[in-house]
């Protein structure tokens, strides 16, 4: 996948951004950042809209910043001239998809139906803004054409935090465009702070963080019978033998011979493994490589990072 697109994935949730005072973008920025969602879809449906993205784009480095409702190739140049690195368009326009295309610009254009995707395969293009979301169908209908095309979509217009996993929990969905963290008069209002806390709310449902189990390091074979033994007799636990470790129910592992963590380590639950590496890495979470475990088709399913809590090691698991 295109690095640009990859990182729009990682992301997870694009806020899309219509702005009337380009005073107000970096501000913004620094507040959706701040929320743990660093990019803007910058809609040129507004006078302020390409200034805004030049404003993001020279102030803000680590944000990722893109044009959306971009409708001809004269709108994609100043876009790309302000310091865009991707373009969005709410229909397909040829022409534009092979202005971006001939200059290597990553370009979603809106597709609703399958005529639409059709040209958007014959163009060679990987991903595609699927418009408007919940009006043409929403998830179901995406899944009914998905399989079909050989695209990832990102879903634009009607999409909110109540039904963010819905179309999140597809996986050929790569991110959600959404505007509800960004709205006109939390923007006009300046409440930067209120946008960060939305964006972190957004970003808590994206991720979906639970706990799937307790990893007890024992010291032998015998050790981790007796403990998860005990657990089935007291809570009436199913007790599952295993060839390195015995469970008792689904919540608690005894390890035959110790492993990673003082006293064994935490499986944490997560929707997505490789997009909750990167949020945490954004916090400064650091990962051992070593123990990334992937699935037949490069996603990560397993990861644990580096540095343990209260004695527990803690790795990441795919949902």
């Amino acid at each position: 996948m295109n690095e640009v697109l990859q990182k729009i994935s990682n992301i997870g949730i694009i806020p899309v951004i219509a702005i009337e005072d380009a005073a107000k973008a970096v501000p913004l920025a620094r507040a959706l950042t701040a929320g743990g969602l660093p990019a803007a879809e910058v809609t040129f449906r507004t006078a302020a809209g390409e200034e805004a993205i030049r404003q993001i784009a020279e102030n803000c480095p680590e944000v990722l910043v893109g044009a959306g409702t971009v409708l001809n190739v004269d709108q994609c140049d100043r876009a790309l001239k302000a310091g865009a690195k991707f373009i969005v368009s709410p229909g397909y326009n040829a022409e534009l998809v092979d202005h971006c295309l001939k200059l290597g610009v990553p370009v979603m254009p809106g597709c609703a139906d399958a005529s639409e995707m059709t040209q958007a395969v014959n163009a060679g293009l990987e991903a595609v803004k699927f418009f408007p979301a919940e009006r043409a169908g929403g998830v179901e209908y995406l899944k009914a054409l998905a399989p079909v095309f050989p695209l990832q979509f990102m879903p634009t217009g009607g999409v909110s935090t109540k039904n963010l996993m819905d179309y999140l929990g597809f996986e050929r969905i790569m991110a959600c465009g959404g505007t509800w963290m960004v709205k006109k008069d939390l923007i006009e209002g300046e409440q930067w702070d209120e946008i960060t806390h939305i964006c972190k709310e957004a970003v808590k449902s994206m991720l979906g963080f639970t706990i799937r189990h307790l990893g007890i390091n024992c010291a032998d074979e015998a050790e981790a019978e007796r403990t998860a033994k005990a657990f089935s007799a007291v809570f009436g636990w199913e007790y599952k033998p295993g060839n390195s470790s015995i469970f008792s129910g689904s919540a608690v592992e005894c390890m035959k011979t110790p492993y990673l963590g003082e006293h064994g380590h935490l499986a944490v639950g997560v929707n997505n493994v490789d997009r909750a590496v990167y949020h945490l890495q954004l916090q400064g979470i650091e990962f051992n490589e070593e123990s990334r475990k992937r699935d037949t088709k490069g996603k990560t399913k397993a990861i644990y990072m580096k540095d343990s809590f209260g004695g527990f090691a803690v790795h990441l698991v795919q949902k």
